[in-house]
């Protein structure tokens, strides 16, 4: 920044001086020009005071010299033959012309008729000189006026207004630098804390935060690493509580396995009967093992960007397609109720996915011959997938509890499902609501028994391609589609089958 405003001032200083000398030279050159002008119209018109005409170049010259003045950076003098003769009544900055190498320089320069310029040296500095021969009848020798002028003397001034300039601009310059720094270390001070930050944060803590003020660039930087920090503390958090949950849910079924297979070892009872018992039990757990694990596997999924693929999907097509797959999981009265006729933008493999995790949920709380039906509808932009059953119901104590992890409400009244929930069905419901922007929960069913309903916005394929990246409630990333209304909602007809 330094070198930035310092090339900024240096520059113009520099230039203005260039063609200061550059326009002085003109000057000076202009002003010797005048000087030659002047003598020509002089010996043209001056006579003698007897009235007649001057016979001799050095008379003529002298008369001249006694009626003009030199400005102040410059002199006149004459040379006749070679030397030095008259000078002007002024006082030069130097007397060049009792110096014998000046007369001899000037003599020896060829001049005819017109005047002749250059430069010579002095203690003062660059001399500009211009010759003018003077020749008049009758008269041989050679006569010269000598005009000098003294270009650096008349610079000097210059040179102080630029001397001053580069002060003024150095002074400018410290300022300029000072003011950068200040600004600099505010406006780098939110990067630095980044840094620090970062620096601070180890495996085991992520909780540190930048504070975040203003609304610049640099605000958003902060914005933006905090946010960062909230997806990385979410993960960590994510998979320490996946590994404890795994760590805890299989140690039961392999302690299980264990002890059977020690009793086995040890010849307790009846070899064959204790196989037979030993080996179903085993099988079982394993089961058990495998259904936690793969429930865990997909809870897991769930937090990635890539969980969901939306597609079309037909809602009368999902809820018969589902109710058809659900009859093998009991016998019980499955019913479609009222369904939307919509085709929405929705991932129908995770919806499929949820509703069975329901409809397994309604076997274990009912009995055969129970009644549970699925529905959907599309009602001002929201889209409602339910199951209902006639089972016991859930307690407003439970029916936001229920949708975590490992926990279980109520008693399973089906005895063929007694033992076979481990407590994720739900919260996988849950979560694949959530990946779609909406929420589930529970109410109380209008005819007795629970309603599970999945609430989550409504997406239309004359949408396609509007989509963001948003945060649900809980912060966490999700993948969704930016929902404009239009006409072509207000067009999506509810309908109902049986």
């Amino acid at each position: 920044m330094l070198l930035l405003v310092g090339a900024a001032l240096a520059a113009p200083i520099v230039g203005v001086t260039v063609v200061w000398q550059a326009q002085l030279d003109e000057k000076v050159d202009a002003r010797l020009k005048w000087e030659a002008t002047r003598l020509r119209t002089f010996a043209q018109t001056r006579v003698q005071p007897d009235g007649k005409p001057y016979t001799d170049g050095a008379s003529l010259l002298g008369e001249f010299l006694r009626e003009n003045i030199p400005n102040r950076d410059e002199t006149f003098f004459s040379i006749v033959d070679g030397q030095a003769h008259l000078r002007s009544a002024s006082e030069p900055p130097i007397r060049l012309d009792t110096d014998p190498a000046v007369i001899r320089q000037l003599s020896s320069v060829k001049s005819n008729t017109k005047t002749a310029v250059g430069w010579i040296d002095s203690p003062v500095g660059k001399v500009r000189y211009g010759i003018v021969p003077v020749k008049v009848a009758g008269d041989t020798r050679d006569v010269r006026l000598v005009v000098l002028e003294f270009r650096d003397r008349q610079l000097d001034e210059e040179r102080e207004v630029a001397k001053m300039l580069l002060v003024t601009g150095f002074g400018a310059l410290v300022c300029a630098g000072l003011a950068s720094w200040l600004v600099a270390g505010r406006i780098l001070a939110p990067i630095r804390l980044v840094r620090q930050t970062a620096a601070r944060i180890g495996e085991s803590d992520l909780t540190q935060r930048l504070d975040v003020r203003g609304d610049d660039d640099v605000a958003a930087l902060a914005h933006t690493f905090n946010n960062m920090l909230d997806r990385l503390e979410r993960a960590f958090t994510t998979q320490r509580r996946f590994l404890d949950e795994v760590g805890h849910e299989l140690r039961t079924p392999i302690t299980v396995v264990r002890g059977h297979l020690e009793l086995m070892e040890n010849g307790a009872g009846d070899w064959a009967m204790e196989w037979d018992v030993t080996r179903a039990l085993v099988v079982d757990e394993l089961d058990r093992m495998s259904r936690i694990v793969d429930d865990l596997l997909l809870l897991a999924k769930a937090e990635r960007p890539d969980f969901l693929t939306v597609g079309e999907t037909n809602l009368t097509d999902l809820i018969v397609d589902v109710v058809a797959k659900a009859r093998a999981l009991g016998d019980r009265h499955w019913r479609v109720a009222a369904v939307s006729e919509a085709t929405v933008l929705v991932d129908g493999q995770r919806l499929t996915q949820g509703l069975i995790q329901l409809a397994a949920n309604a076997v274990r709380h009912t009995l055969d011959g129970d009644l549970i039906e699925m529905g959907s509808a599309v009602r001002e932009g929201r889209i409602l997938l339910w199951v209902r059953d006639t089972g016991p119901g859930v307690g407003p104590v439970d029916r936001e509890r229920i949708f975590g992890r490992f926990v279980q409400a109520g008693r399973v009244t089906s005895p063929a499902q007694a033992g076979t929930g481990i407590g994720l069905g739900l919260a996988i419901v849950r979560e694949i609501a959530q990946a779609h922007g909406g929420t589930a929960w529970v109410e109380d069913a209008e005819t007795g028994g629970a309603r599970f309903v999945l609430d989550l916005p409504a997406y239309f394929p004359w949408q396609r391609g509007h989509h963001a990246t948003d945060s649900d409630s809980g912060g966490r990333g999700r993948n969704r589609l930016l929902r404009r209304k239009g006409p072509a909602e207000q067009r999506v007809r509810d309908g109902s089958r049986q």
